[in-house]
């Protein structure tokens, strides 16, 4: 797999009818080691290895409706009352971090409403904060610790 801008880790890694499968360690079973699954991977150990963010309380491609539309995010953060706190959009390499991929993460925070969002491709990322009250996004140089999250979010 191609080398990420993003923390490296020891992935667990096994093949399976001849499908290369990696660990995911919050859904805690083996998945299909695709691009997207690759960053994906790299984001939920970089949230928890760098961010403080215990693993039980991230939750990885759960579905979920929009009206009659049904979603699927890729990972959101929750704190130990379950309210999201942060929502990740993750791309596979080769898709470029456009307007449409913020726009898909808008439209999934209209379910979530988080504090915090991260949409990456692995290779570049953007990390925010949403101000509900001002109604604007804040560009951050890097996501605080989880606890700073909290602290800083609306509880």
């Amino acid at each position: 797999m191609q080398r990420l801008n993003l923390p490296e880790f020891e992935a667990n890694i096994i093949k399976e009818k001849g499908q290369e499968k990696i660990m995911d360690i919050v859904r805690k079973k083996y998945v299909a080691l695709t691009p997207e699954e690759w960053v994906r991977q790299h984001v939920i150990h970089y949230f928890g290895n760098y961010l403080n963010v215990p693993y039980t309380l991230m939750a990885v491609e759960k579905a979920f409706t929009i009206g009659n539309v049904s979603k699927r995010f890729d990972i959101a953060v929750y704190t130990s009352k379950k309210k999201p706190v942060l929502l990740s959009e993750c791309k596979s390499p080769d898709v470029p971090i456009s307007q449409k991929v913020f726009d898909q993460a808008a439209v999934y925070n209209m379910k979530l409403h988080v504090d915090y969002l991260f949409v990456t491709n692995g290779l570049t990322h953007f990390g925010g904060k949403i101000d509900y009250q001002n109604q604007r996004f804040k560009f951050l140089n890097a996501l605080p610790d989880y606890n700073e999250m909290i602290d800083n979010g609306r509880g």
